[in-house]
């Protein structure tokens, strides 16, 4: 029987690709009548046909039909489609999928989310009996597919963002050129430090995960910590200040101060100028006074004028330090719990990569409060002066003698 079961088998697969479903049914059938008894349900085991179909050849052979020339089934022949049966069927479906449809009262779908299942309930409630399996097809055939969001939108385009790039690169260019530093600046986004879960996977023992803390609730001894990076564009060399207190102009520019005073003064022994380029927002913005009043202390210290260009808004993933020195980061400590701010610090410090990039780390245990008050009298006591070009995004602010 096994020489039987293995010589069919051979012959099926052998012929099975090049036939159709007339042929194919047909050639099943006559490997059954050939065993005898018991054949239908042996080839229909060997070779994965259904029972039906084998039986069905049987018959034709037996009585000798035909389908017809030149067809495999008669006129008419097979299932019908459920849009033939149901003709709103796939009208219905496209409605219920349309993003207008969401949270509209009329509907039976309401706002949930469009899963096969709620689609199929939201099908019912209208009077149509489909499958998950049928719904899917109609979505496919109408060119529907499963789809996340995807990060384009940058918000309103404003007219002097092209121009403000150009603006930047050539400022870049300028300061290279005399061999004057030219830093990316802003604030990576802020961890809890504890034993909580960070994101990202990492090599272990089978079924050795590191154990964590069920909820991320924060631990008020431990706080969050708030890394500040400085990414040094010409040399691809970063300095992150980790602060745990909070995010404010004053520890900015205090880490500005902490990398002139351990690298970049060393660096660039004859730096005449300097020159940063920072987001439109958040410690670092345009519009906040604090921020320019911490740098007019920092280049009366450094007796250097500073020219500050921001990033056009919407635009902050564009700054160099995002992908040049942060995304790195991440990588090097992904699925490592921060457990400890030094912790961190031998995290950030141990992060390279293969163009050379080097990373120096140093915690920040200063206070900086929130909320202080710049007034109008201290603001224009800063010794600023705006480019000619979008002033508000580009300045400089020169050493008071």
């Amino acid at each position: 029987m096994r020489d039987t079961s293995a010589a069919i088998l051979k012959r099926f697969e052998a012929v099975a690709p090049v036939m159709n479903e007339q042929s194919l049914r047909r050639f099943v059938a006559a490997e059954a009548l050939a065993i005898g008894y018991g054949g239908v349900s042996l080839v229909a085991r060997i070779t994965k046909v259904a029972r039906s179909t084998i039986n069905r050849g049987v018959a034709e052979i037996k009585k000798q039909r035909h389908a017809g020339a030149g067809r495999v089934r008669k006129t008419g022949g097979g299932r019908k489609r459920n849009v033939d049966k149901d003709p709103t069927l796939e009208a219905d479906l496209k409605r219920l999928v349309e993003p207008t449809t969401r949270g509209d009262p009329m509907r039976p779908l309401l706002s949930t989310s469009h899963s096969l299942v709620r689609l199929q309930q939201a099908l019912k409630a209208l009077k149509h009996n489909a499958s998950t399996y049928v719904i899917r097809h109609l979505l496919q055939e109408s060119g529907y597919s499963l789809q996340g969001n995807r990060k384009t939108r940058e918000g309103g385009k404003h007219p002097d963002r092209n121009a403000q790039f150009e603006y930047i690169n050539d400022h870049i260019k300028e300061h290279m050129l005399t061999d004057d530093p030219v830093l990316s600046v802003d604030t990576k986004k802020k961890e809890l430090v504890g034993n909580y879960k960070n994101n990202g996977r990492e090599w272990h023992p089978k079924d050795t995960p590191e154990d964590v803390k069920v909820h991320d609730f924060i631990d008020p001894a431990l706080g969050r910590a708030v890394p500040y990076g400085i990414y040094d564009i010409t040399n691809n060399v970063g300095w992150v200040s980790v602060g745990n207190d909070h995010d404010t102009a004053a520890f900015a520019v205090n880490a500005l101060r902490r990398w002139w005073q351990t690298m970049g003064k060393e660096r660039f022994p004859q730096a005449k100028r300097l020159m940063i380029t920072a987001d439109g927002g958040g410690s670092n913005g345009s519009r906040v006074r604090l921020w320019k009043i911490e740098l007019q202390k920092l280049a009366n210290e450094l007796k250097m004028p500073i020219t500050i260009c921001h990033l056009p808004p919407g635009t902050s993933k564009w700054n160099k330090i995002e992908h040049k020195l942060f995304s790195f980061i991440t990588i090097n400590w992904r699925g490592k719990p921060l457990r400890t701010y030094q912790t961190i610090i031998q995290l950030i410090s141990s992060t390279t990569t293969k163009a050379g990039l080097k990373v120096r780390a140093e915690l920040d245990t200063n206070t900086y409060p929130k909320g202080i008050k710049v007034s109008n009298d201290q603001l224009d006591a800063v010794n600023l002066s705006r480019h000619s070009f979008c002033g508000n995004w580009n300045y400089t602010i020169a050493p008071i003698p």
